[in-house]
């Protein structure tokens, strides 16, 4: 199976932990949705997204490649590192409008001080834990069993 995962980690790296575990254990794409704008995704089988949560939202980078570059009628799956609460319905309209089929989500933790977050010290210190990267890596396992 080929897969790919596109993913925007712009802060703390949260997210990059995540996708970074699973591309050590698995051979996964991982695509920088910061950095490439436009590329085929017809080739992959399993075509993941993944994001760190901004007011409720992925990543713009990460909507918007989605937007542009997802083929119709894939297999997907969503992975999120979230201060607040997974955002992860902005991501299931895009999917949708694509006629795509969501086999998995997996959200936890990020350390946050984004927006308002910055004023306390932000929050979630410390987050993903091991046990959360570890966490993302089952989830992908699951998937690809």
């Amino acid at each position: 199976m080929k897969a790919a995962i596109v993913y925007a980690s712009v802060h703390h790296g949260n997210t990059k932990k995540l996708v970074d575990a699973i591309a050590e254990k698995y051979n996964v794409t991982l695509i920088d949705a910061t950095k490439a704008k436009e590329q085929d995704m017809s080739s992959f089988d399993l075509i993941g997204f993944a994001s760190g949560i901004y007011f409720y939202k992925y990543h713009q980078s990460v909507m918007n490649f989605a937007s542009i570059n997802m083929p119709q009628e894939k297999d997907t799956f969503l992975i999120c590192t979230y201060g607040g609460s997974d955002g992860h319905a902005s991501m299931e309209k895009i999917l949708k409008e694509k006629n795509c089929r969501i086999v998995g989500k997996y959200a936890c933790k990020g350390y946050d001080t984004y927006g308002p977050f910055k004023l306390v010290g932000g929050l979630k210190k410390g987050h993903p834990t091991d046990d959360e990267i570890a966490g993302a890596v089952s989830f992908y396992e699951e998937l690809v069993k």
